[in-house]
Order: C-alpha cells, then sequence, then structure tokens
C-alpha cells in the first residue's frame, strides 16, 4: 500500500522531515478549511452533467449513477493522462499532490480537467501515512471527509467481502457439500483497520456450534480481491458476474470452488450496489475530482475505478488519473490491467522525480518513514542526483515501451539546489522527454501551470498505445515479460509451489488472465535494497494467487503484507475533536 509524500503530511513538502520550521505555512486541515467550495451540483454541471444522474451525500459530496456513462457518449474524449512516479522512498513523492495540482493547472492554462483518484484507507489514515487528499494548496476538499467515511465505499466491500467469508464457513459447518479442502482456503476476512495482531489467527474455536476451527487472518480492505472487483467491474451486471467468479477454495480433487457455488454472489452484489457509483468532490480551486475505489497498491491494481474513468473521459479536455507506486508498478497495472478493461487509450504520461528519491537511489542514503531525512540527504549535490537518475530513465523507459509520451515533473522541495534540478533536466531531454519544475504545493493550480503546458504539448502528439502482451499468451509468458522488459530481470525462477499452482490456474481456463506481479515498490527489483535499476537479477515467484472475479492473476515475489501494523507513534494518536466538535490533527 502506497505511504505518504511528506506533501501530504507535513507544512511544507520535505519541511517536516528536514528539521525545517514549518510555523509561517499552515497545515492540510487549515488550508483545507479555508475553502472556498462551488455548490457541488454546479461542479457537475461543468462536467456536462445533469443534476437528475447525481445522488446527494450531504452538501459536498454527490454519487453519480451510471447511466452517466450512455448519456455522455456522445460528448468528445478528453485527452487522458495517468500520473506515475519514479520508485519512491518510504515517504513517498508526493504524486497525490501532483495529481490534484496537474488538474488545477490546466485551468490555468484556458484548458477544463477532471482528476480521477482512489479512496483513502483508514488504515493508512490513522497509521503512519495520513491522509491521500493531496496537500498544502493542491487539496481534495472537504478533507475530512474524503480520508473518514466518505460515502461508506469501504465499508460496503468490507461487508461484502465478510459475507461471503461466513458463507464459506457456514458451508464447511453445514456438512461440506461441496468437499472443499480446509487446507486449500484462500478467502481471509478484511478490516480497514492496521492491525498486525489479526495477521495470522485460529478461528471457529469454543463449542461445536461456535463453528469449524481452521487457520486463518485479516487484511486490509483496501487488499481484498472485492475492491479491485469494484474497481475494475465496467457495470452492475459485470460486477454481479465478476463477484460470481471469485475463487475461495479447493475441492479435496483440486476443483476451484467460487462465490456462486457458495449463493453468496447476489447478496454482494446487493451490498455494493451504491458502492459501484462513483463519488464526486472538488480541489481547492474547485476543478472535479472522481474519488472511486482503493485497491492496494501491491497486490492489486493500485488503480481507482474504470467507471469513474468511462465517465470523466467524456467530461472536459483532460482527465487525469493516478497510477499507485512506480511506473514499473501502479503504470504497467494501468495500461495492462486497467486499460485492458476499459478500452481507453492513454495519451500521456506524467513521471514524477524528486531530488531527495533519485539521492536515495544512488545508494549511498537510508531514507526510514516517519525519521527525519539524513542530514547530507539536503546537501546540495547534483552527482548523486545524476547517479540515482538511473531509476528515472528506467522508468520513462517503461513508459515508453507501452507507447505512451512521458513528461517529467519534478517535485519541489524547499531543501532542493538549482543544480539538483538541472540534473534531473539533463537526463530527461537526454531521452526525450519534457519537463517541469512544480510548485503546486505551496502555489497550488499555478505552480503546476507549466507541468500542464507540457502535458498538452506531450497529449497532442500522436499515440501509439500497446500492452505488453496478448490475452493468448500463457501465464509464464506474461510474468517473464513484464519481469525482463519492465523491472529489467534476467529471467525468472519458480518455487516447486509456484509451478504447480500455474499448471492448476492454466487448466481451470485462468491463463487468458493479464497477470499483476505482487512485489516491493521501494525498488524496480523484487529486493528493497536494490535501488536505482538494477540488472542481472533473478525475479523470484514463491506463489501464485488467482483474483478470477477482478479478473488477473497475482504471482507473489518477496514478503508482501496485506494488513499493515500501527508504528510506535500512529496518527491516530493525533487526531480528537476540539471543544467545538471539530476534527484537529488529520493530515
Amino acid at each position: 500500500m502506497e505511504v505518504c509524500s511528506a506533501s501530504r503530511r507535513s507544512r511544507h513538502p520535505g519541511a517536516e522531515e528536514a528539521g525545517v520550521a514549518t510555523t509561517t505555512f499552515p497545515t492540510d486541515l487549515e488550508i483545507a478549511h479555508q475553502a472556498s467550495l462551488k455548490p457541488i451540483e454546479g461542479i457537475a454541471d461543468d462536467m456536462g452533467i445533469s443534476s437528475r444522474l447525481l445522488e446527494p451525500y450531504g452538501e459536498t459530496v454527490m454519487k453519480i449513477r451510471l447511466s452517466a456513462i450512455e448519456e455522455l457518449a456522445e460528448a468528445p474524449p478528453a485527452k487522458y493522462v495517468v500520473v506515475t512516479a519514479i520508485t519512491p522512498t518510504p515517504l513517498g513523492e508526493g504524486k497525490t499532490t501532483t495529481t490534484v495540482g496537474l488538474g488545477q493547472g490546466f485551468k490555468h492554462i484556458g484548458k477544463r480537467a477532471t482528476v480521477a483518484i482512489r479512496q483513502p484507507s483508514m488504515g493508512p489514515t490513522f497509521g503512519i501515512k495520513g491522509g491521500a487528499a493531496g496537500g498544502g494548496y493542491s487539496q481534495v476538499v472537504p478533507m475530512e471527509v474524503l480520508n473518514l467515511h466518505l460515502t461508506g465505499d469501504v465499508h460496503a466491500v468490507t461487508a461484502a467481502h465478510n459475507l461471503l467469508a461466513a458463507m464459506l464457513d457456514n458451508h464447511l459447518y453445514q456438512g461440506n457439500e461441496l468437499g472443499i479442502e480446509p487446507h486449500d482456503i484462500t478467502w481471509r476476512r478484511v478490516l480497514d483497520v492496521n492491525d498486525r495482531a489479526l495477521r495470522n489467527i485460529v478461528i471457529g474455536l469454543g463449542a461445536r456450534a461456535d463453528g469449524v476451527p481452521r487457520q486463518s487472518g485479516f487484511d486490509i480492505t483496501a487488499a481484498s480481491e472485492v475492491m479491485a472487483t469494484l474497481g475494475l467491474a465496467r457495470s452492475l451486471e459485470d460486477l454481479r458476474a465478476r463477484l460470481g467468479r471469485i475463487v475461495v477454495a479447493y475441492t479435496r480433487e483440486g476443483e476451484p470452488v467460487t462465490a456462486e457455488q457458495l449463493g453468496a454472489a447476489g447478496s454482494m452484489a446487493v451490498m455494493l450496489r451504491e458502492a459501484i457509483k462513483p463519488n464526486l468532490l472538488q480541489t481547492l480551486e474547485n476543478t472535479p475530482v472522481l474519488v472511486h475505489t482503493g485497491p492496494f497498491g501491491n497486490i492489486a491494481t493500485g488503480n481507482s475505478s474504470v467507471v469513474a474513468d468511462l465517465i470523466g473521459i467524456r467530461s472536459g479536455d483532460y482527465l487525469v488519473t493516478e497510477a499507485g507506486f512506480g511506473a514499473d508498478m501502479g503504470a504497467e497495472r494501468f495500461f495492462n490491467l486497467k486499460c485492458r478493461t476499459s478500452g481507453l487509450r492513454p495519451d500521456a504520461a506524467v513521471v514524477v522525480a524528486t531530488v531527495r528519491a533519485l539521492k536515495a537511489h544512488s545508494g549511498k542514503y537510508k531514507v526510514v518513514a516517519g525519521r527525519p531525512l539524513p542530514p547530507e540527504l539536503l546537501e546540495e549535490n547534483p552527482d548523486d542526483v545524476s547517479v540515482g537518475a538511473a531509476n528515472l530513465r528506467k522508468q520513462l523507459e517503461n513508459v515508453k515501451l507501452h507507447g505512451v509520451t512521458p513528461v517529467v515533473a519534478i517535485n519541489a522541495f524547499p531543501t532542493d539546489h538549482p543544480s539538483e534540478h538541472a540534473a534531473i533536466r539533463e537526463v530527461a531531454e537526454e531521452l526525450g522527454a519534457r519537463v517541469a519544475v512544480c510548485t503546486h504545493f505551496a502555489d497550488g493550480g499555478r505552480g503546476a501551470a507549466e507541468l500542464a503546458e507540457a502535458v498538452a504539448e506531450a497529449a497532442a502528439e500522436p499515440s501509439d498505445f500497446r500492452m505488453l502482451y496478448a490475452d493468448e499468451a500463457s501465464l509464464r509468458e506474461k510474468i517473464e515479460t513484464v519481469a525482463t522488459k519492465v523491472y529489467g530481470a534476467a529471467g525468472v525462477e519458480y518455487s516447486a509451489t509456484a509451478t504447480r499452482q500455474l499448471d492448476t490456474y492454466e487448466r481451470a481456463g485462468f491463463g487468458t488472465l493479464p497477470v499483476c506481479i505482487a512485489k516491493t515498490h521501494l525498488s524496480i527489483s523484487s529486493d528493497p535494497s536494490l535501488k536505482g535499476a538494477p540488472t542481472g537479477w533473478t525475479l523470484p515467484v514463491r506463489e501464485v494467487r488467482a483474483s478470477v472475479g477482478a479478473g488477473f492473476v497475482y504471482p507473489i515475489c518477496g514478503e508482501i503484507r496485506t494488513m499493515p501494523g500501527l508504528g510506535t507513534q500512529p496518527a491516530a494518536t493525533r487526531i480528537d475533536l476540539d471543544a467545538d466538535g471539530e476534527i484537529v490533527g488529520l493530515s
């Protein structure tokens, strides 16, 4: 799951980690409270969405009915822009802030844009990450509403997922007519809370009437296959069909057991009937924002929903969406999974880069979430930037590999030096990429106007978008294509378990599904300690799982946590209500 950028949670990007005084710059929450919101019906009207397609949730949020997709079908399509990044530090590099800033920046060059982002998970919001509404003067508002519950979509996913878990365990208790092998149950429960104590548990203890004892555990809701399924569904009917295909276990003969066979899919669809409708909010500068679904960035797509994009693509001049983590992860999945499902073709990609991250990719510095940056990282050193820029080169190559024109957004921090920005610009221009220095955290849309101009130019160029592999390729061919072409691996090594699972999935008819490789987000490789753009290494596939409802197979490479834990000083200790009942401490 994506960790927070400093520009989302400090009073000035990089200031908190660098020990820079922050008293003169307001907090994100203070800025959000000063916002001049436009009536949300007016935001929808600017998008060409009729009031009859809206369902109000309070005064500041609307849900959009899916019939808007058909009603907007004759409107001219927007240019489709994805915001991705270099491989981030544990602090993140400000992709959401840049996405919001770019959306606002288009207004400053006379263009209309719509932004599409994922909904934050409350686990990280109350953990170390903080919220995910952007930061500074490039945020989505109301900040509290976005970060806390919104319209309840995450809770609907939690309920639908856990209903299926309850139906599964009830089937075992009632006699196990399908012959499910208890040791081959793959469906765990979920909760939108960071809680390491729930990673591995035993359920069904107590009296006989309390169920069948077995080992299980909890994942965070953002890691649920139901969340990924909701994000990739094109309609309510498509969602219902996908839910029925979810595989939760295998029989003693090795046959998959689905939600449809357990009789749970229909009720799950009912629970998600409202959640499939995208949520409409706005930025500080009244740019429309579609906030919908929040799939995990390591084992799922890490992208917002297909239905939000199908609406947003007909709602202005540009649709700006964000893909989680670096271009080797979220963007690769955007290209090969999300676009494969939606049928939309991207026109440009923004690659967010920061000086601190490129210095970290030199291998000389260690950045740890929640701790101050190493003082030497803040000293002027364009040579270290140039060494670490191997990562930028590879991520730009990954974008161009899909036939999409890249633009480098230098997310400027107050501790940067002009020579370091020049080093980034030199590398980007060597590869034919446009470059813009951005100050959108402090300056809002005005600070992203240069980026908007560069993106507009890039999106105007002829597109040659292509996916990396065909549906008909084998699962091994798909894995090896991504590993060697995107990650730079020399090859792939499969464990005996992974080999057996791949053979089982091919026999079960899952071989035509795309792949979503689960690996660390802190390196292009599968080893988080390897910085820059390592080569000559082998991708180790230790296990392979099938998210048949969502529509992908995910190989697991390394240790991937699907239930985060809380740190020594979680954000939950700072969040409270003041004497007037207003929220304080949210970042």
